[in-house]
């Protein structure tokens, strides 16, 4: 299985999407300028949205799902989802200038786009209510798709990510909308009249930039300047957390990655686990890893904190899709293990096993830069 994406369009960008298959999000006309660059003259608030869009950006695989979501406007009526498209590409940087392909065209900046190819492709969508307020087949809350109805509660994320039993409900409402009917073409556009996806006998060929996206060394200016790079580090390890040979070796070892998130919604305040990954080892059973992650050393703030993560995919997550929950924390390195208050953290971890059996144990990483890279490693002997 693979993770699926919901993308938000509009009306007007839907077109373009279908006509040039792609994806994309963008943050009003902000130029990023810390692209594979130490310095940047953002404020942090403005740095802090593109880095987020970054993060979403980089969990987006090749062959992983893509969904459309046509927002709700006068001309639409109720908001609808469209699909089914793969990811042909990983995500790349076109940045915000004259030169951005077809930015006249779809009226706005869209800096962070990834490439797609039909899957199953049906002309009509799914509708908001039918996807998240009908509850006819639905059995227990814990059915629901949560994921897109925290989106709808908290913010308009342009890029949110699904997880696999709610990718399968989605996908089967789709088809059962369509009577299994997909359309027979390699090229798209939309017919706004009917809002339903058409057939193109137009080969749009999509020329644009394909910018490689490396946020490494603004990371490690942050870090060096003491200064917040919580959500940089969350964007490194989503792009990197299979072709980093310490992250593969600590995180996934010798299973295979089925699904990651990132800010993972798990209630309706505002706790979000900060990466999560669905793993399947070789014997078919699964783990499913919350991840915090915190660009400080850590602190007994954690533990309740993962608690909460777990509580939440006990119920929500696991009746859907029976997992072992692996928790983990990535902190900063802590310098003083011999201090009362690493030992008193150390603790803290104990009692979070013994309470929680039927996890596996806390898995503690800490990470440092050395010669410009980041450092991870797992302290296994003190949790």
């Amino acid at each position: 299985m693979a993770t699926t994406h919901v993308f938000i369009v509009d009306k007007n960008t839907f077109k373009y999407h279908l006509e040039y298959l792609f994806a994309g999000t963008g943050a009003k006309d902000y130029v990023l300028d810390f692209n594979n660059a130490s310095n940047s003259r953002l404020n942090p608030t403005r740095e802090k949205l593109l880095i987020s869009m970054i993060a979403d950006l980089n969990r987006v695989r090749i062959g992983d799902y893509v969904i459309f979501y046509l927002q709700q406007s006068k001309e639409v009526g109720e908001g609808k989802f469209y699909g089914i498209f793969k990811a042909k590409s990983n995500g790349f940087l076109d940045n915000n200038d004259n030169e951005q392909f077809l930015k006249t065209e779809l009226q706005k900046s869209l800096t962070f786009r990834v490439l797609l190819e039909p899957f199953e492709v049906y002309p009509a969508g799914v509708t908001e209510w039918e996807a998240l307020d009908e509850i006819r087949h639905i059995q227990s809350p814990n059915q629901l798709l949560w994921s897109l109805i925290y989106r709808k509660l908290k913010a308009n994320r342009g890029n949110t990510m699904i997880t696999i039993y709610e990718t399968e409900r989605i996908f089967k409402l789709i088809r059962d909308k369509n009577n299994r009917q997909k359309i027979n073409s390699e090229y798209f556009s939309f017919d706004m009249d009917n809002q339903k996806i058409i057939p193109s006998n137009v080969n749009n060929t999509y020329t644009g930039r394909s910018e490689e996206i490396n946020i490494l060394p603004r990371l490690i200016k942050k870090h060096d300047e003491k200064k917040a790079f919580e959500s940089h580090l969350q964007a490194y390890i989503c792009q990197n957390v299979n072709n980093n040979i310490q992250l593969k070796s600590l995180l996934i070892q010798n299973n295979t990655l089925e699904w990651i998130g990132n800010e993972v919604s798990c209630g309706v305040g505002m706790q979000r686990i900060d990466i999560a990954l669905s793993l399947k080892k070789e014997n078919q059973e699964r783990l499913i890893l919350p991840i915090e992650l915190k660009a400080v050393p850590a602190s007994l703030l954690n533990v309740p904190q993962i608690q909460r993560y777990v509580d939440w995919l006990e119920q929500y997550y696991i009746p859907n899709r029976i997992s072992t929950i692996q928790p983990v924390l990535i902190a900063k390195k802590f310098d003083n293990k011999e201090s009362e208050k690493y030992l008193r953290i150390v603790e803290s971890f104990k009692q979070f096993n013994l309470k929680n059996p039927n996890c596996l144990s806390l898995k503690y990483i800490e990470f440092e830069i050395l010669d410009n890279d980041l450092i991870f490693e797992e302290h296994i002997h003190h949790v």
